[in-house]
């Protein structure tokens, strides 16, 4: 049990944030929750007895409120976890400017203000930031020029504030998901031909399932990984490593 520390997550709403929060309230941790969406974010942060937050992760004015409201609240912030992003699958040839800054903003830019809020407030005493890249950053997939760029700077990123903020006892990691059923995937799992082709994809026949990434989130976060910094960890059916049949 994590009994008394204090976790922020961003995209406290969403599937995978949602899961995440699920399992910290249950061992233990106090919550902030943020997230645009207020009916959603209320309904999880009274299940989890979490601080709701209304923010915009891509507005680092936002970010910031919510760490300092976090802190404000609970007097710490002992992890923060980044599960906020977004799905572009086009070639590049077809992919808008704004299309294109829309991705890196709700992506690489959101991880960003996350990690510098964080490590502002977790200089002193130290901390686990987790962030949310993808098997799309760690592989070459067709149509995922956008989100590949974001998800692989997340990555970059989270290596190079291990190195920073290791002498300050704050550990950066990342987890890479392959699909998972949320509702930010719905276009794609709510297809039958669609889930049919990304189930191939992933060399375990199916696709992830948000609590899946949830637990290596909270073993990320908790003192069973406190030895863990500058990793990137794929939950992903071995669609980044393993060759399916």
């Amino acid at each position: 049990m994590e009994d008394g520390k204090v976790a922020l997550i961003t995209g406290g709403s969403g599937g995978i944030g949602s899961a995440a929060a699920r399992r910290l309230a249950a061992a233990g941790w106090r919550l902030a929750l943020a997230a645009r969406g207020a009916e959603r974010l209320e309904a999880v942060a009274a299940e989890t007895g979490a601080l709701a937050i209304t923010a915009d992760a891509t507005r680092s004015a936002d970010v910031d409120r919510a760490a300092q409201a976090t802190v404000e609240r609970y007097g710490r912030l002992d992890a923060a976890v980044h599960c906020v992003g977004s799905i572009l699958l086009k070639s590049a040839h077809i992919t808008s400017d704004e299309e294109f800054a829309d991705t890196i903003q709700r992506n690489l830019a959101s991880a960003f203000y996350l990690l510098r809020a964080a490590a502002k407030a977790m200089r002193k005493d130290g901390g686990a930031i987790v962030l949310m890249s993808s098997s799309a950053g760690r592989i070459g997939l067709p149509n995922h020029e956008a989100i590949a760029a974001a998800k692989a700077g997340i990555i970059g990123m989270a290596q190079s504030a291990a190195a920073s903020y290791a002498a300050n006892r704050i550990r950066v990691n990342c987890v890479a998901p392959g699909l998972v059923d949320t509702a930010m995937a719905e276009r794609i799992v709510g297809n039958e031909a669609s889930l049919k082709a990304s189930q191939a994809m992933h060399p375990l026949g199916r696709i992830g399932q948000p609590d899946e990434v949830a637990a290596v989130i909270e073993w990320l976060v908790g003192e069973n990984g406190s030895w863990v910094t500058g990793q990137t960890i794929g939950i992903d059916g071995g669609l980044s490593t393993v060759k399916a049949r």
